[in-house]
């Protein structure tokens, strides 16, 4: 097998004709995806919602939401294309997220997850992110709580240095390597593994997949 040049992975607005493929990642990734409306109307019609997504050329291998509520950024939802995992594009996705929310004006960035799940949480205490309370029974497939996971001012001195060292760590990583069939070959060591996650349908899925809010479980 023949390997491919590396490639840089570059994070950009999320577009109407991205969709297709949002959804692609959505249904490998959620046993309850949102239905294909649902971004549209996303990106047309809510003020306060802004997404994102992580491009190889013109091929979309990872998402993420924000909604920027006064001066609160709630996650709402983060995936990355299963063949794609473990290559450092759910990092890149959340700390391109964290500075949206601080250019935007958010003092603080929050999201929940359940507590059995410590490896997303060790992901999420890596960017910042600290236990500030519970949701009893919040999700619906096994009535698990919800921790809600809360950053530091982020204007902050602490939350300023922590993502400049994070960012200078993750640009220091080598390109990644593409096999002939244009996927991704080997997984560094020194990229993260956030771990097996659980989305809103209870099933075990691959890490950086993250459905943490139920802001728009109605969807």
């Amino acid at each position: 097998m023949v390997a491919r040049p590396p490639v840089a992975i570059v994070v950009d607005r999320m577009t109407v004709d991205d969709l297709t493929q949002v959804q692609e990642i959505e249904r490998e990734s959620f046993t309850t995806p949102w239905p294909p409306h649902a971004y549209r109307s996303e990106l047309e019609s809510n003020r306060l919602a802004h997404y994102l997504v992580a491009r190889y050329g013109d091929r979309v291998v990872g998402f993420a939401g924000v909604w920027l509520m006064v001066d609160e950024a709630h996650v709402t939802t983060f995936a990355v294309r299963r063949s794609w995992r473990r290559q450092g594009v759910g990092e890149r996705l959340l700390i391109a997220l964290l500075e949206l929310a601080e250019a935007r004006g958010a003092s603080e960035a929050t999201l929940e997850v359940r507590p059995s799940n410590r490896p997303a949480r060790l992901l999420y205490e890596k960017y910042g992110f600290g236990l500030v309370g519970v949701r009893p029974r919040y999700y619906t497939d096994d009535n698990e709580d919800a921790l809600i996971m809360t950053t530091a001012a982020l204007d902050g001195r602490l939350m300023r240095e922590r993502l400049a060292r994070l960012r200078a760590e993750v640009a220091k990583r080598p390109e990644i390597e593409l096999g002939a069939d244009g996927l991704p070959i080997g997984r560094p060591a020194e990229i993260e593994t956030a771990g097996s996650q659980a989305d809103d349908g209870g099933r075990a899925i691959e890490p950086n997949v993250l459905r943490p809010s139920n802001v728009r479980k109605s969807s």
